[in-house]
């Protein structure tokens, strides 16, 4: 029979879209699941390597940035020697699990993919307090991380476990193709999507046959380790997944230096992505090429047009400028719209972002959370400074400090008007509740402006015209494009539905997550040819 929760969530489909008309069920199984992990905080916990939890003294806070008062527990401080365990770990389980039938990897990814479903609210709960996500995004990212998996483990089954036949010389020869595993697989996830960016890579590296070495950021460890309980709890074999958790200065770079690693995937920033691509890509000069994922930022783009349903388009640009505080690769962080229709739209914009409730986000009426930490809290007001000197800021551009607010790194959902179009922060990743927009004369201008920057993760458009839209999707240079959609300009990709992948400075491979050519890409071909005697 049934759970209650498991039937709240077959009469709801979780995706980003559908997250604003949730079902009353959910937020009662959120309320009692949240109190049920309030009750556990504090605790020490574990890394994981070759099966077995690790605990060797030296730990850190994991504070929620909610309120810096709530500590949510004690992790390891991993070092080097660590980061080199975990992948002799994984090397000596690597043969092992590539040998394990394609069908029986599926079937134990699957037994993870139906966890996570199964412990949806409370690592929801977690994920809000850990960092800072409303409920329903929160939500959202803890599915979209079965979701991800399960998707990758149909891509397995679909393709037959990528084993193909090609064509015959003769009627005695058999000629296929077949895709085999690498070896030892890196994922080093950002804290914005701690789960589905974490989980998602680490199922299709699994599913496909590598053993995985998982390091989380530093602002989350909190869901590394429960997504580590996931994938062991569903059965992965000892070593075939590994946990390490401390600082990148350390762990991290042990493991993107060392020559024990067959492929890595990385989603960060730009600046760290590349260096990483140019190490595992051969540029080093001291290895092979090896492959290398990585996901890095996005300044994106909303383009609107005279011809928009301003209504529609103001929400739109809400949702995707400041969920999740505008700490999200796809968020929008750049208007360009048409000067008949600019004054009308910011007036909608503004009214829209005045409603805003800002507060807790594991609140049932709260939107807009707290940036993850210091640093951000810091950069800011850093920025806002700057734009308040160069251009016009019509709203927000300060802290919120008022009661409960002053423990936490809550910050105002700032839209700015009149940066001149040269100066830099139109083209740098704020990652912050913090967007410019800017009056054009034509739509040709808007792409021009769009398209003059090193990134191409995502694009939205606006516009009831079927030339204008079809003009927008054969000129604008982004990974992901959206065109009249009021859940998000920019953002709410889900798996099987949106691929999510960024062109130019936003991805190192053109093959998008959640797509039908991502697991491929942690597996490389071998041609078998065989001549029966």
């Amino acid at each position: 029979m049934a759970t209650k929760k498991t039937a709240a969530r077959k009469k709801f489909k979780i995706t980003y879209a559908t997250l604003g008309m949730p079902s009353p069920e959910l937020h009662s199984n959120f309320d009692k699941s949240l109190e049920r992990v309030k009750a556990k905080l504090g605790q020490t916990n574990p890394m994981f390597i070759g099966g077995q939890q690790v605990s060797y003294g030296e730990t850190f806070e994991d504070r929620s940035p909610i309120n810096r008062e709530w500590v949510l527990g004690h992790f390891q401080k991993g070092n080097e020697q660590h980061a080199r365990d975990a992948l002799a770990a994984a090397r000596q389980a690597f043969p092992a699990w590539a040998a394990t039938p394609w069908k029986e990897r599926v079937k134990i990814l699957r037994r993870a993919a139906s966890l996570i479903e199964k412990r949806i609210f409370e690592l929801s709960a977690l994920l809000s307090l850990e960092v800072g996500k409303n409920r329903l995004e929160a939500l959202g990212d803890v599915q979209e991380t079965a979701d991800l998996i399960s998707y990758y483990c149909e891509q397995m089954k679909s393709n037959n476990g990528f084993v193909k036949p090609m064509a015959k010389e003769t009627s005695k020869h058999s000629n296929l193709s077949v895709l085999r595993p690498y070896g030892v697989w890196v994922v080093i996830s950002p804290f914005n999507f701690p789960f589905a960016l974490a989980g998602g890579p680490s199922g299709a590296a699994l599913v496909a046959g590598n053993t995985v070495v998982f390091k989380p950021a530093t602002d989350t460890p909190y869901m590394g380790v429960e997504l580590a309980r996931c994938f062991l709890d569903a059965g992965v074999p000892d070593g075939v997944f590994n946990l390490v958790t401390g600082p990148g200065s350390t762990v991290g770079q042990e493991l993107i230096d060392s020559k024990e690693v067959d492929g890595i995937t990385f989603t960060g920033s730009y600046d760290i992505g590349m260096r990483i691509y140019c190490s595992f890509t051969g540029c080093a000069a001291d290895h092979y090429p090896r492959p290398c994922i990585v996901e890095m930022g996005g300044k994106n783009p909303a383009i609107i047009s005279r011809k928009a349903d301003l209504d529609m388009t103001a929400m739109g640009v809400v949702r995707s400028a400041f969920g999740l505080q505008g700490q999200k690769c796809s968020a929008c962080s750049r208007i360009f719209v048409e000067r008949p229709v600019k004054e009308a739209f910011v007036e909608k914009l503004l009214a829209l972002t005045e409603r805003i409730r800002i507060g807790d986000p594991t609140q049932r009426d709260v939107w807009l959370g707290p940036v993850i930490n210091q640093k951000a809290y810091a950069d800011y007001m850093r920025y806002c400074e700057e734009l308040s000197h160069t251009g016009k800021v019509l709203i927000g551009g300060r802290h919120l400090t008022d009661g409960d607010l002053s423990k936490g790194y809550f910050c105002a959902p700032t839209l700015v008007d009149e940066l001149p179009l040269e100066h830099p922060l139109w083209k740098e990743e704020m990652f912050l509740p913090i967007t410019t927009i800017a009056a054009v004369d034509s739509l040709e201008e808007a792409m021009q402006h769009a398209n003059d920057i090193t990134y191409g993760l995502t694009a939205g458009f606006y516009s009831a015209d079927p030339d204008e839209i079809e003009w927008f999707f054969n000129n604008i240079q982004a990974g992901v494009t959206y065109v009249n959609r009021q859940a998000g300009a920019t953002t709410g990709a889900w798996p099987g539905y949106q691929p999510f992948g960024g062109w130019k400075g936003s991805g190192s491979t053109g093959k998008a997550g959640g797509s039908l050519y991502y697991v491929q890409q942690y597996m490389r071909e071998q041609s078998r040819t065989v001549i029966k005697l």
